[in-house]
């Protein structure tokens, strides 16, 4: 049930109406969330049924645990627990097809089935799940009571299947909160980033796909250098509408029941440098990997800077395993990880001097390396993505595949990442301010074109697959 299908708007309003009489009632409400969570599993796999109560049960009976735990020792293997039953899940149900091929041609030997792969990317759950136990371990936060309302977070719906990765322990008090209610200016707003959403992913980044991208990436040999690089650049604003649109729905979705998610966008490809590019890009992974990952890492404290750079580059190349179990992730991870650490060493270097370069110059400069290693993340294959490099650098120049609508939707895409926030804040509050119906006329309308894109078969977001 993907986030931009009509099956998913009529669960969500059935879901809304479901919880607003019973929000008074904290039992219930909790127990509706859980239920709509479950339900959304079970569209994928029933599979999901079994596996996510599980190792949440697992997950709050090891916080309750910690909470309880005194000595070093005892938080130490009940946080390493957490840890291994939630990257085993990984490991079993995401790496084992990756780590069985290339032990087999290590090996030399035939590469054995595995069949336990599932459609729905359980990358989102275990970062979310992993938070609680962390956050407890480190006395950041307290374990929650209610099984109840930790399985309603820990599994909460519209961050199901690509984020916002969410702390468990900004989501509990969230659902157990009492005075919960909806204001109109809420209600609008959330109508208004559902809204936004739709617009992104249907009429800009499935658009894009369709009418360039995939058949650049797909046949690469078939199009000029030029081309090609229009491929490349129209991939990167593809992405960014696509994951950015999901990020609005799901954002909007949670404010429908009055929960608030963390926003995980604010213009990246405006970043002057890789570092800044990170602060702005998929926001909730940055800090995750940033919060769980580097800060764990040994020598953090050591004034030997190369632990900082090495633990960057570790940091990043895991990020990108985390996307996918393929080689070509993982040296999209070591490119964003050596352009981390050399950006750090910059900076070191330079101390409180200014940069020499210009901050647009040096926009421009990361705006194309990032852009760089967004082929090997959108390659199927190593091959794929030097196929692709290569044709770019034949310097061949051709625009007839290039369509006069493709180059406006693409400008207009490049405009709208670009504009201010504050540019947005006036249709946003018109929007909000508007009477309900005028707001249920424009989702309406927009309602009409998904039915209309649909047919032409509307594509899965991007990083549901992750």
């Amino acid at each position: 049930m993907l986030l931009s299908s009509s099956a998913y708007f009529i669960f969500l309003v059935g879901i809304f109406f479901l919880y607003w009489p019973l929000a008074r009632m904290r039992a219930l409400s909790l127990a509706v969330l859980l239920f709509a969570n479950y339900f959304f599993y079970a569209k994928w796999d029933l599979f999901y049924l079994a596996l996510i109560p599980i190792a949440s049960t697992i997950d709050y009976s090891i916080g309750l645990a910690l909470g309880r735990a005194e000595g070093k020792s005892a938080r130490r293997a009940l946080v390493s627990l957490s840890i291994l039953v939630n990257l085993g899940i990984l490991t079993a149900f995401k790496y084992m097809p990756f780590l069985l091929e290339n032990f087999a041609k290590a090996s030399g030997t035939t590469p054995i089935a595995w069949q336990w792969t599932f459609p729905l990317g359980i990358s989102f759950y275990v970062f979310q799940s992993l938070t609680y136990t962390i956050d407890i371990y480190r006395k950041d936060a307290k374990p929650t009571q209610s099984l109840l309302a930790y399985l309603a977070a820990v599994s909460f719906f519209p961050t199901t299947l690509a984020g916002p990765i969410t702390r468990v322990s900004t989501l509990v008090p969230q659902m157990e909160a009492k005075d919960r209610e909806l204001t109109p200016e809420q209600g609008g707003q959330a109508l208004f980033l559902i809204a936004m959403g739709l617009m992104k992913k249907l009429l800009v980044a499935d658009y894009l796909a369709e009418n360039l991208v995939n058949r650049v990436f797909d046949f690469p040999k078939l199009y000029t250098g030029f081309e090609t690089l229009i491929g490349v650049y129209a991939y990167a604003f593809q992405l960014y509408y696509d994951f950015s649109g999901y990020t609005d729905i799901a954002i909007g979705s949670a404010l429908l029941l009055s929960i608030k998610l963390p926003v995980n966008f604010k213009m990246p490809y405006g970043s002057p440098n890789i570092a800044d590019f990170w602060r702005r890009w998929h926001i909730s992974l940055s800090d995750w990997l940033r919060d769980y990952l580097y800060f764990s890492l040994p020598g953090l404290r050591s004034k030997n800077m190369l632990f900082t750079y090495t633990n960057l580059t570790i940091t990043m190349v895991l990020g990108g395993l985390w996307h996918g179990a393929s080689w070509n992730f993982v040296i999209w991870g070591l490119l964003h990880g050596l352009a981390l650490a050399f950006s750090r060493a910059m900076q070191v270097r330079r101390g409180r001097a200014k940069p020499k370069l210009p901050a647009w110059l040096r926009t421009v400069v990361t705006f194309h390396f990032v852009c760089l290693a967004w082929i090997f993340f959108r390659s199927t294959s190593l091959e794929g993505a030097w196929l692709v490099i290569e044709r770019i650098g034949s310097l061949t120049a051709s625009t007839a595949n290039i369509t006069a609508s493709f180059a406006i939707v693409l400008a207009l895409a490049v405009a709208g990442h670009y504009i201010p926030d504050g540019w947005m804040e006036k249709p946003r509050g018109l929007y909000v301010r508007a009477p309900f119906f005028a707001q249920a006329a424009v989702l309406l309308l927009l309602a009409i074109a998904i039915q209309y894109i649909a047919a032409t078969g509307a594509a899965p977001f991007i990083y549901t697959r992750f």
